[in-house]
């Protein structure tokens, strides 16, 4: 039975939830499918466009889940994926341990990663699956550009563990964001790695300008996208 409590008030063998559901995936290469949702509290970053501020503060209302609770409750529910969430799950000290149980449920697995956190642990364990069961864990790696105020952080050195089925995210604020993801993707080979796509911070970019930008740069590998969930569920925070 999970227990009740806030960010900060939690046990080594549990993860602190700050909410679990199902709806549709709103981004990525999954996007517009069903998954179960697991949505871990607290994060390291700031970014100026979070729309997730309220499962980062101190205080937020969790869950304290064990990772055989979570598992259960992933693979009893209506869809063929598991997307793991923040907050920044990795900063889990039980963040491996929580994608390996979640493996076992037989489901696709997405993480979402911010991208400023290391992921060879996870990586490791990919490496360590029979190869269909591999091929199902994914990693969505942001790379947070100079509007989010947080690319200091950014660690491209997980790159070099990313595979054809795993995805950079990049969420552009501006015309200069949009250089920066072009210098980004093309000094680390990104399209000859993984799946790469950009979106606009919602209301900030017309997603017009994307699609001009990578027609008149010649990216043809990188893929524009809007976030679905803010489309169909406008001003809701939580649940989507």
């Amino acid at each position: 039975m999970a227990e009740k409590g806030r960010a900060n008030e939690g046990r080594q063998d549990l993860i602190p939830v700050a909410e679990r559901f199902i709806s549709i995936n709103g981004e990525g290469q999954y996007a517009g499918k069903l998954a179960a949702f697991i949505r871990v509290a607290g994060c390291n970053l700031n970014c100026s466009y979070c729309d997730t501020q309220w499962a980062n503060e101190p205080d937020c209302a969790v869950e304290w889940c064990s990772l055989e609770e979570l598992a259960g409750w992933a693979s009893t529910v209506p869809a063929e994926h598991i997307t793991l969430t923040g907050g920044e799950p990795l900063l889990q000290p039980l963040a491996t341990e929580l994608i390996s149980a979640l493996m076992q449920t037989g489901r696709k697995v997405e993480v979402e990663t911010n991208g400023s956190v290391g992921l060879l642990m996870p990586a490791l364990l990919r490496q360590g699956l029979p190869e269909q069961q591999a091929r199902n864990l994914s990693f969505t790696v942001d790379y947070k550009l100079p509007d989010s105020g947080m690319e200091a952080d950014m660690l491209t050195g997980n790159f070099e563990m990313l595979q054809p089925q795993d995805v950079v995210k990049f969420v552009a604020g501006s015309h200069d964001d949009l250089f920066k993801m072009q210098q980004v993707v093309l000094l680390n080979g990104l399209c000859d790695k993984c799946q790469v796509f950009v979106s606009p911070v919602f209301g900030k970019l017309d997603p017009a300008d994307i699609v001009q930008f990578l027609q008149e740069m010649g990216l043809i590998k990188v893929r524009a996208q809007l976030q679905l969930h803010k489309i169909i569920w406008p001003n809701t925070e939580k649940g989507v």
